[in-house]
């Protein structure tokens, strides 16, 4: 029974990081999980219960590390236009 909600959570997750193009801290803030929970299922498990749907999910989290440098420069940059 464990594995099913384990499998059921792991798409959920999936659909919704495609969806949104939301980045693993964004869909482990909106599911209330660890970020580390969402990693290890959308890169471990999500393999061996949808393969098309882990590839489709790599894409989108390969995009958001390709540009996370830029977010946070903008964090730093929004930070200290607040304290100016």
């Amino acid at each position: 029974m464990r594995s099913i909600l384990i499998e059921e959570r792991a798409v959920n997750l999936a659909h919704y990081i495609i969806d949104n193009k939301d980045t693993v801290r964004g869909a482990a803030k909106k599911f209330g999980i660890s970020k580390s929970t969402v990693h290890k299922d959308v890169s471990q498990r999500l393999l061996h219960i949808n393969k098309v749907l882990a590839t489709q999910v790599r894409a989108v989290l390969e995009e958001n590390k390709a540009e996370r440098h830029i977010r946070g420069g903008m964090a730093t940059k929004l930070k200290y236009q607040k304290h100016a």
